[in-house]
């Protein structure tokens, strides 16, 4: 499948359901894709050098102001503008050298880039609601502190990975950072309702999975 069939399969019948932004690479041509879908408009950037990052908000203007709400798309108080910021820094960091290795470390970083420094929380790229006391959010309620939320797996797969229909993948947060819901719960007990839904997510190695991974 090209590229421009994968916008003709997924454009038709859409719904606008999901906005959202897709990323997607042909490997024979060695052609990269951003494809952002809305209801009514959508937006393409294709590249053979160089890099496109998401960040949970919309860059075209037309979905971002007439499709869409409260984006979070210029504050770095969230976790969207935050992403906008970091994201592309790492990106250029490692630009020319990005491998599984590289990509891991990406997801994993915990720099926050509105208070300028380490600081595991909702606005790093791994992103870790349940240590964010949301104390500078311009929104209190969206989420409320230390809500249980956020990435519960990583995942990364080099091209050579995605040719053997293969990809390295993390259980729980991506820097390994274990989450006990026992202690969670001592430390929030006003989140006690979610008690039978919260689960352990202990650190894990990543892990190659796929076609040829299973076969070694």
């Amino acid at each position: 499948m090209t590229l421009d069939e994968f916008v003709e399969l997924f454009w038709k019948d859409n719904n606008g359901g999901y906005a959202n932004t897709w990323f997607v690479g042909d490997l024979v041509t060695n052609e990269i894709m951003r494809f952002e879908a809305g209801l009514k408009f959508c937006h393409i950037d294709k590249t053979k050098d160089g890099y496109y990052a998401g960040f949970n908000a919309p860059l075209d203007p037309c979905i971002r102001n007439l499709e869409c709400a409260d984006s979070g798309f210029a504050d770095i108080r969230r976790h969207q503008g935050a992403g906008q910021v970091r994201i592309p820094q790492l990106m250029e960091a490692y630009k020319g050298r990005i491998d599984n290795e590289a990509a891991q470390k990406i997801i994993a970083d915990h720099y926050d880039v509105y208070l300028k420094k380490g600081n595991p929380c909702s606005r790093t790229v791994c992103s870790r609601y349940e240590l964010d006391m949301r104390e500078y959010m311009c929104q209190p309620g969206r989420p409320a502190p230390y809500e249980p939320r956020g990435a519960v797996d990583g995942v990364t797969a080099a091209s050579a990975d995605a040719l053997e229909r293969s990809l390295w993948a993390r259980w729980g947060s991506s820097c390994g950072m274990p989450f006990c819901a026992a202690e969670f719960l001592e430390a929030n007990p006003q989140f006690g309702h979610l008690r039978e839904f919260l689960r352990d997510r202990l650190s894990r190695p990543w892990t190659r999975f796929g076609h040829e991974a299973s076969r070694q």
